[in-house]
Parts: C-alpha cells; sequence; structure tokens
C-alpha cells in the first residue's frame, strides 16, 4: 500500500514571503493601534460641556424594548457617530447599521464603534429581515417620511418590532421646526430639517406598514409647544399623551 504523503510542510520553517507578510500586519496592526490611542486621548481631552438632550429618554426605551422583545438579530436606521450598535451587540444582539453617510453628511462619516453601511432609508438597497428594528431621531430629518417608515417596516420580519423616536405633538404636525419663528437659536442653526410629527402620520405608518402600536412614551423636551420651540429642558419631562409633550418613543409591532 502506498504511503499517506503529508501535505505538512518538511521543515518548521516559515518561508521569506510568508515572514514578511506577518511583520507587515504587525507594523499595521501597530500603527493603527497608535492612532486609535491617539484619537480617543484627543476626543477625551477636548470634551467640553454643551447641554443634555432628549437621548437618555431614547436610549432607555431602546434598551428597555429590546429586553422585552429579545430580539436576535437587530437593523440600527441612521446611527451617525453613536455608540449605540455597539452597546446593543454587548447584549448578544447581532446588529446592522445603515446611515446615510455620502448625501446626508456633508463631509462624510466615519463612526469608530461599529461598522455603517451607507445606505437611504428612503430607498434602500438592503435584503432580508431583522427582528427589530431601532430609528433613533432620524425619522424627523427625512423628506418622505412615509416612505421611510414602509422601507423600515418591510426589513420587519413579521411579528418583530420597530422602535421610532422622533419629535411628535398628538394633534399637529409642524414642518421643519427649526426653520419655524422662535425657535431654538441652537437648533435654528442646524443645516437640516427637523419635522415634528402628529397622531395622523403615525396612524398612517401603522396601517402603510400593517403594524400595531404597542407601547408609547411622551416627554418635552423643549418650553414651547412643538420641538425646538422655546428653551430646552434639561433632562426631558416625561408627560403623556394628553399633557403637554413635543417628543414620543414608540414601540410598534408588525404584524
Amino acid at each position: 500500500m502506498a504511503a499517506i504523503q503529508s501535505t505538512r510542510p518538511r521543515s518548521g520553517r516559515i518561508s521569506i514571503t510568508a515572514r514578511l507578510a506577518r511583520k507587515s500586519e504587525d507594523v499595521l496592526h501597530h500603527v493603527g493601534r497608535a492612532y486609535q490611542r491617539w484619537s480617543l486621548k484627543r476626543e477625551y481631552v477636548s470634551q467640553r460641556f454643551r447641554r443634555h438632550n432628549e437621548r437618555t429618554a431614547e436610549f432607555a426605551f431602546v434598551f428597555r424594548a429590546v429586553g422585552k422583545t429579545a430580539p436576535r438579530t437587530l437593523l440600527d436606521i441612521g446611527t451617525g457617530t453613536t455608540a449605540l450598535p455597539a452597546a446593543i451587540a454587548n447584549c448578544g444582539v447581532v446588529v446592522t447599521a445603515v446611515d446615510n453617510v455620502r448625501d446626508y453628511w456633508e463631509d462624510g462619516m466615519v463612526n469608530r464603534h461599529w461598522h455603517i453601511i451607507d445606505s437611504d432609508i428612503q430607498k434602500p438597497a438592503l435584503e432580508g429581515q431583522w427582528d427589530m428594528v431601532t430609528c433613533i431621531s432620524v425619522l424627523e430629518h427625512v423628506k418622505d417620511h412615509r416612505a421611510a417608515m414602509r422601507n423600515m417596516m418591510r426589513l420587519v420580519r413579521p411579528g418583530g418590532h420597530l422602535v421610532l423616536t422622533c419629535p411628535f405633538t398628538d394633534r399637529e404636525f409642524v414642518a421643519d421646526t427649526y426653520r419655524v419663528p422662535g425657535a431654538d437659536p441652537v437648533s435654528a442653526t442646524e443645516v437640516y430639517i427637523c419635522n415634528s410629527y402628529s397622531r395622523a402620520e403615525l396612524e398612517t405608518w401603522l396601517s402603510d406598514g400593517d403594524a400595531e402600536l404597542i407601547e408609547e412614551e411622551y416627554w418635552r423636551g423643549f418650553t414651547g409647544k412643538h420641538w425646538a420651540m422655546g428653551t430646552r429642558i434639561a433632562p426631558p419631562e416625561p408627560s403623556s399623551r394628553n399633557g403637554n409633550h413635543n417628543h414620543a418613543c414608540f414601540l410598534i409591532r408588525r404584524r
């Protein structure tokens, strides 16, 4: 019987090409780690307090929703530079994150926490479905909110959930609150739009997506009737549908 020839190299030596490749990889990793340390330290040192925002209410709502529904997969829409996908992934969830990098961000955008897929939710080039989709303070900056919501609901598997947060006043829609006279001066300097939605838009989104509202929270983040009107309230004050509110968090289930 012929002897079986081993596929293992006859000597323990590593080829010159392999050694050079490994050395190059080591150098690249060393330089990359050094740059990362420098960049993070610069970010740390340059911190300045500006003002509180609504993320405390929104992120708390997100993690409660994740805890209640236990999704295995999650798609975050409009991540920007936040660490939200990384934090959710730390809970054991498999996370995908997208943002309209080329069109929305004037100078481009790099998220140092997570890999971001460049995709516009108004016309996304995404395949598949996720147990949960999150859209945190993004929809107000989208021109075609109805198309965006239809696409988000399409990306939620049947029985799955959408977590949505946005400026909201139950009885009245306001287009681009940043441009309304009396808007908060800081908000008025922003280059993007900020719509404040109402119950009418919410009902349309639910109907378009064959979905139902499971949970809702209402907050007052500004002293005025609508988002960005008056002065900012820090921390945001919890409210109700019938109370004074200008922001909302929704947990929506796709049927």
